[in-house]
């Protein structure tokens, strides 16, 4: 599940002025051109009334970025008695791309659980458990999401009508997922979406009994689940009005040959399809989509994967970005209102190398945004987050399944693009601007390969393009590129 900014672009971006704030007890300066007065923000108790409900500093949020930040305060040794996470999960934070991944596999192959997957073990951290944050000292409150703030007081208003006074507030709400409207059909029962943890286990459970599913959405939501959905050897369908798959990221070709691969796994594609609404039968379950053609795709399960929304309600009143969605921040994801951080999904921030806002929802920036923000917080750390954009999916990784995929694509979808290799047993595609190399995708790749890719779009070398596009193999093509990184 990943995507840079709302707009399904991964290209375009805007200036912004981002006003600077910094943790408590300390002096708030306006950004340069700002300004130019001092703020200040103490951690006191304003009053009585919250004299036990003082929190030095607050994390809102339940997903990856929270678990990456909350490990960041204990790295610093400022977890233990002054750190609060208010989330509306049930559950400690845990790696949220298992969701659409190896959670949904039959259970005969191995399916994921928790605990197998809290953060932070994704990228080889220790497993952070419900137990872990009781041992740090962290203060959790699950299933309570905040629905107010009152910034003067610089206090938190929960579901559950508990009063938080912060410090220092660090925003990780993530996203929600974009929903189809209950007038046509999208609250109908056997109709999912997939965000979390109950959304998942609602989704297995009908998985288990059913027969026929339509995947409305042809981006990673749409690959993954229909590619779990194969090995359920369930009748699958997947519907979206592009003319292609992932058709934000992926070339014509490139998708041509995603889509022949799912195709021989059975799953059939209406492209180019738009849905007039959902239909449900006698019980009030869903039994069909109706296109706007007037016909009808026979379903007793259908999954919404249509993209999602950063979820900033209650914080609109800290700043909103309108062209990218999301919590207006500068490049340490200090926010216009001293005091108060937003990272990950949620935050619009200045991608750097590409001199652009951008708002990037993937498990890799929430990691790092995270990391990048606490550690600016709590240390002497001033250097501007330089994010390098990087994606990437696996499928039909299940036990029994002719072939596992796994792709990965680090840099900017920019400028004419080069494809080696003939999918089988691996390719690669090339996006050259300017005669620089942006941004390089590689399919069934080895190690080395993949340790490569980043380092190509980093550098954004110039290539030869002749002598790439006449490359006979992915490797031969990446040793020509690699050889530009010296020239």
């Amino acid at each position: 599940m990943a995507v840079i900014s709302n707009s399904l672009q991964i290209k375009h971006g805007l200036s912004l002025w981002c006003p600077q704030s910094a943790s408590i007890n300390r002096t708030h300066r306006r950004s340069s051109i700002g300004l130019g007065r001092v703020l200040r923000r103490s951690y006191v108790a304003a009053s009585s009334a919250f004299a036990n409900e003082n929190r030095e500093f607050v994390i809102v949020g339940g997903g990856n970025a929270a678990g990456y930040a909350a490990r960041t305060f204990v790295e610093h040794g400022m977890a233990d008695g002054r750190l609060c996470i208010v989330s509306k999960e049930a559950y400690a934070p845990y790696e949220r791309p298992a969701l659409t991944k190896a959670y949904l596999f039959p259970l005969d192959k191995k399916p994921a659980r928790l605990p197998g997957f809290h953060t932070c073990v994704g990228s080889g951290g220790e497993r952070q458990t419900a137990d872990w944050y009781k041992e740090k000292g962290i203060e959790m409150f699950y299933e309570d999401p905040v629905t107010s703030i009152d910034i003067e007081k610089q206090t938190l208003t929960t579901n559950s009508g508990k009063q938080l006074k912060y410090g220092s507030l660090i925003i990780a709400t993530g996203c929600t997922a974009s929903r189809f409207p209950e007038k046509i059909g999208g609250n109908l029962p056997g109709v999912h979406y997939i965000r979390d943890v109950a959304d998942a286990n609602l989704l297995v459970s009908s998985l288990e009994r059913a027969w026929k599913v339509v995947i409305v959405g042809g981006g990673y939501i749409g690959m993954e689940v229909a590619a779990a959905a194969v090995g359920w050897k369930l009748d699958t369908t997947i519907i979206f009005p592009e003319n292609h798959l992932l058709q934000r990221l992926f070339t014509p070709s490139l998708s041509r040959r995603y889509e022949e691969l799912y195709q021989e796994n059975g799953v059939k594609f209406l492209k180019g399809a738009s849905i007039k609404n959902l239909e449900a039968g006698s019980d009030g379950r869903v039994t069909a989509v109706k296109l706007e053609d007037g016909s009808n795709i026979e379903a007793d399960t259908v999954i919404i994967g249509i993209g999602a929304k950063p979820a900033v309600s209650p914080f609109e009143s800290v700043g909103l970005n309108t062209s990218v969605g999301g919590i207006q921040v500068d490049g340490q994801f200090r926010t216009s209102i001293p005091g108060i951080f937003a990272v990950g999904d949620v935050a619009a921030f200045p991608l750097k190398m590409y001199d652009r806002i951008a708002r990037v929802e993937h498990v890799d920036h929430a990691r790092r945004s995270a990391q990048h923000c606490i550690k600016a917080l709590l240390s002497a750390q001033t250097h501007t987050y330089d994010y390098l954009p990087y994606f990437y999916s696996r499928v039909f990784e299940y036990e029994g399944s002719p072939r596992k995929i796994w792709w990965q694509f680090f840099g900017d979808n920019v400028g004419e693009t080069i494809e080696i290799g003939d999918f089988d047993p691996k390719i690669a595609t090339f996006w050259i601007e300017s005669g620089k190399l942006k941004g390089v995708l590689v399919e069934s790749g080895s190690t080395e390969d993949f340790q490569l890719l980043p380092k190509l779009a980093r550098s954004q070398p110039f290539v030869d393009k002749a002598k790439l596009q006449n490359a006979s193999s992915v490797e031969e093509a990446l040793d020509i590129a690699r050889a530009s990184l010296t020239s």
